[in-house]
C-alpha cells in the first residue's frame, strides 16, 4: 500500500476538489499571502465537511499507480521474453507443450516459496496444460546459495528428473543446508553425490545463477516468490484459487 504523507494527502485533497469540475489553471505561486491563507482555509473547511473526498482521491491515485506499474511490468516481460521463457538452462516441467507458461523465481530458504510450492504443484499437475519454468534466485544467504548450486549441479549431472527430485525435496527441507546434508539427500535418491558436489562450484553453475540474478534485476524483482504468467508479472505469494483465476482469465 502507498505510504501517505501530509503532503500527499494535501495533494490528493486538491485532486479531490477538482474531480468532475471544469479544468482550470491555478498557479499558487501567484497568490498573495492573504489569498493563499484564504485558499487553505477554504480547502480545510471543505475537507472537514467532506472527509470522504480524501479517500476517494487517494484511491484514484493508487489505482492509477497500480495501472502504471502493471503496464511497466507488461513491457518488461515483453522486452525480456527470450531470457524469461527460453534461456536454454532453466528447468522446464509440467507440460513443455502447454498453452500457458508460468515461470517462478524462487529461493529454497523462502518461507513463502515453500508455502507456494504445494499450491503451484497442484495447479500445474491438476491442469495438465501448463509449461512450468523454475528460476533459481538465491537471495537469502549462504544456505540459499548452497542449495541452488546443488540443485543446478544436479540438473547438469543427473538431468531434469534428478533436478525435479532434489528441487521438490529442498522445497520441503526444514533443516540447515550443509554439504553433508546435501550429499545425504543426493544419496537418498541414488544420485552421484560426489559428481554433483564437484560440479557445484563450476563456472557453469556460477554463470546460471549470475544470469538469473541479472534478469531479476532487470525485471525489478526484489523478493521471492515472483511469478511470470504468460505476459504478466505476479510479485509475491498468491494462493491457489487466485492463481487459478488468473490462469483462467489468460485463457479467456
Amino acid at each position: 500500500m502507498t505510504k501517505l504523507t501530509a503532503s500527499s494527502l494535501f495533494s490528493a485533497a486538491l485532486l479531490g476538489l477538482t474531480l468532475g469540475g471544469p479544468a482550470q489553471a491555478m498557479d499558487l505561486t501567484e497568490l498573495t499571502d492573504a489569498e493563499r491563507a484564504q485558499f487553505r482555509a477554504e480547502v480545510r473547511s471543505y475537507l472537514m465537511e467532506n472527509p470522504q473526498v480524501i479517500m476517494e482521491a487517494v484511491n484514484q491515485l493508487q489505482a492509477q499507480e497500480a495501472e502504471a506499474q502493471a503496464q511497466a511490468d507488461f513491457t518488461l516481460v515483453s522486452d525480456n521474453k527470450d531470457a524469461i521463457f527460453s534461456d536454454g538452462y532453466s528447468y522446464v516441467g509440467g507440460n513443455p507443450e502447454g498453452d500457458i507458461t508460468i515461470v517462478e523465481f524462487m529461493d529454497y530458504r523462502c518461507g513463502y516459496c515453500k508455502k507456494a510450492f504445494t499450491e503451484v504443484e497442484k495447479l500445474v499437475n491438476g491442469d495438465g496444460n501448463i509449461r512450468f519454468i523454475v528460476k533459481e534466485l538465491p537471495i537469502l544467504g549462504e544456505q540459499s546459495l548452497l542449495a541452488s548450486r546443488f540443485a543446478i549441479a544436479t540438473k547438469i549431472v543427473a538431468g531434469d528428473e534428478g533436478y525435479k527430485a532434489i528441487h521438490d525435496a529442498l522445497m520441503s527441507f526444514n533443516s540447515d543446508i550443509t554439504p553433508t546434508s546435501l550429499s545425504r539427500l543426493a544419496k537418498s535418491f541414488d544420485l552421484d553425490a560426489e559428481a554433483i558436489v564437484e560440479k557445484m562450484d563450476s563456472a557453469e553453475v556460477t554463470e546460471e545463477i549470475a544470469k538469473t540474478r541479472a534478469l531479476a534485476q532487470t525485471l525489478a524483482i526484489s523478493g521471492t516468490p515472483t511469478f511470470v504468467m504468460q505476459d504478466e508479472l505476479l510479485r509475491g505469494y498468491l494462493p491457489y484459487d487466485q492463481m487459478k483465476s488468473i490462469l483462467e482469465e489468460k485463457r479467456g
